[in-house]
């Protein structure tokens, strides 16, 4: 256990070193691009290249299915099986492309041209732009494959150094487009170009260095209807997410304008950068529980799920906090002029991601099962409310921010049943995750809120105040996740750890 542990260790911190630069270069390429672009435009890319990414939860099921069926081979020892596997992914891929491009070029252009608010001045704009978006996503479908590899053999440098690299090219692409004519066009088809170059990188690397990666012809009428089956559950479950965050800003455009597009997508910016840290942990975290489960390690699987709920939290609410209490003066440091209603999106949608990540490892352990029809089709159909609520509050005239607050009570609600079906799969104890994982996280919110928050409303806005609260913030939820927040055999743990990495760097 010790060396699974040292290494999902070595592997987060890996992707905290990737994260922080991306975090660095992201940020600012958003005010370069919201002040080239213009909110109006900039909200038409959001809106239109979200129209394409709907059709990422094919891929994204599909991805799920690839890591966990790669990591269940490797935990059972079963290395022979990997590159039938991968051919087997890589077909399913390759059809899952052209049956997205066939539906893109149909339904999906029909719906950009007609079905969104778009000034007749940029509709032409806005469709050269969806092209370049399909292309985009069509040409990193085919990476799916080599990624989820990679992650299942947890060799997270790679992935580190490609994303930072990913990062570095949009940050110049942002700088060049003050150069172009028409530059939301010039946006969609430069984004296009990296994204190949990404592909490529991916693809030369696994070539290399994994002998499964290699394509051959290889047809398993059973695995391949296991691997459909696990696929088209998980589909479900990702389709939901995308009601919960691509529909929704059709919806705002549909009952307002572009410009509260670009409000949310500023959200999503923010909300994307702070989930990211928990979501590097996450995929430290998911192979080793896979492989605990496949090698029948039943107990050390939960104890990694509970272990990880309550450090994913923890890592999310050190940044959201600070960030939530002092939004708006973050925002005008930031894009100097940000959209309207950009604060109070961003801080309801910290509020929404910090609530959803306890449920991370409950779902990777839920799919290490492999009997993901109960999970993905109740869970899934609570989170598909998202859109039929957020409709008729919207339609009984609520304010755009509104379907945030809808989609707060129905993770809330989801988290529940999560572990309610959980129990049901893995003999999970409920009563002992609210006693190890939840009344931790209470305390840590409580204990550590009270102080930032005072300072917030008792002085007046300025660098001053932005300095203490985050500092104050960070400071005493550190503090009280060592003290409340980890029980006395982790505290011990970690002590010891760093006085081992003390000792052993003085020698």
């Amino acid at each position: 256990m010790e060396s699974e542990n040292k290494r999902i260790v070595k592997n987060t911190l890996m992707l905290y070193f990737r994260q922080i630069l991306i975090l660095l270069t992201s940020l600012y390429t958003v005010r370069i691009v919201l002040q080239a672009l213009g909110a109006e435009d900039y909200g038409i890319y959001n809106v239109v290249a979200g129209t394409v990414t709907m059709f990422g939860f094919l891929t994204n099921s599909l991805a799920g299915a690839s890591q966990r069926f790669f990591s269940f081979e490797l935990g059972q020892g079963n290395c022979e099986s990997l590159q039938k596997i991968f051919s087997l992914m890589l077909a399913i891929y390759i059809l899952l492309a052209i049956t997205i491009l066939f539906f893109a070029e149909t339904v999906g252009l029909w719906f950009v041209k007609n079905k969104l608010t778009i000034p007749a001045t940029r509709i032409n704009a806005a469709v050269w732009v969806y092209q370049a978006s399909i292309f985009s996503f069509i040409i990193s479908i085919l990476t799916t494959p080599y990624m989820a590899a990679i992650i299942a053999r947890e060799n997270m440098k790679i992935y580190a150094y490609a994303s930072v690299i990913e990062a570095i090219l949009k940050f110049l692409v942002a700088l060049s487009l003050s150069f172009m004519p028409d530059k939301l066009i010039a946006y969609g088809f430069l984004l296009l170009i990296i994204t190949f170059l990404n592909t490529a990188v991916y693809r030369i690397y696994c070539g290399k260095h994994y002998k499964e990666c290699h394509f051959v012809f290889y047809w398993d009428k059973e695995k391949f209807k296991e691997i459909v089956s696990y696929s088209c559950w998980n589909l479900f479950g990702s389709s939901i997410s995308i009601i919960k965050n691509q529909i929704m800003n059709i919806l705002l455009n549909i009952f307002f304008n572009p410009v509260v597009n670009a409000a949310r997508s500023i959200s999503v910016q923010v909300n994307n950068a702070v989930n990211s840290f928990a979501g590097n942990f996450t995929t430290a975290m998911r192979p080793q529980i896979i492989k605990q489960y496949a090698a029948g390690k039943n107990d050390k699987a939960i104890q990694l799920v509970f272990y990880g709920c309550k450090y994913t939290f923890f890592l999310m609410y050190i940044f959201a906090l600070p960030l939530i209490l002092e939004m708006n003066y973050i925002l005008k440091l930031w894009l100097s002029k940000p959209p309207e209603m950009a604060v109070i999106f961003t801080r309801l949608a910290l509020i929404d991601v910090v609530i959803a990540s306890v449920s991370y490892q409950i779902m990777t352990l839920a799919q290490a099962t492999g009997k993901i029809k109960l999970y993905q089709s109740v869970v899934g159909g609570i989170l598909l409310l998202n859109l039929p609520v957020s409709y008729i509050v919207l339609k009984l005239g609520a304010s755009a921010y509104s379907v945030m607050i809808v989609a707060i009570v129905i993770s809330i609600v989801a988290t529940i049943i999560r572990l309610l079906i959980l129990r049901l799969l893995v003999s999970f104890s409920i009563k002992k995750f609210l006693r190890d994982c939840i009344l931790p996280i209470f305390s840590v919110v409580l204990i550590a809120s009270v102080i930032p928050c005072f300072l917030h409303y008792i002085m007046e806005e300025n660098f001053f105040r932005l300095c203490i609260v985050f500092i104050s913030a960070i400071f005493l939820t550190l503090f009280s996740i060592i003290t409340f927040g980890l029980s006395h055999g982790e505290r011990k743990v970690i002590f010891i750890n760093i006085k081992n990495k003390i000792l052993g760097n003085n020698k």
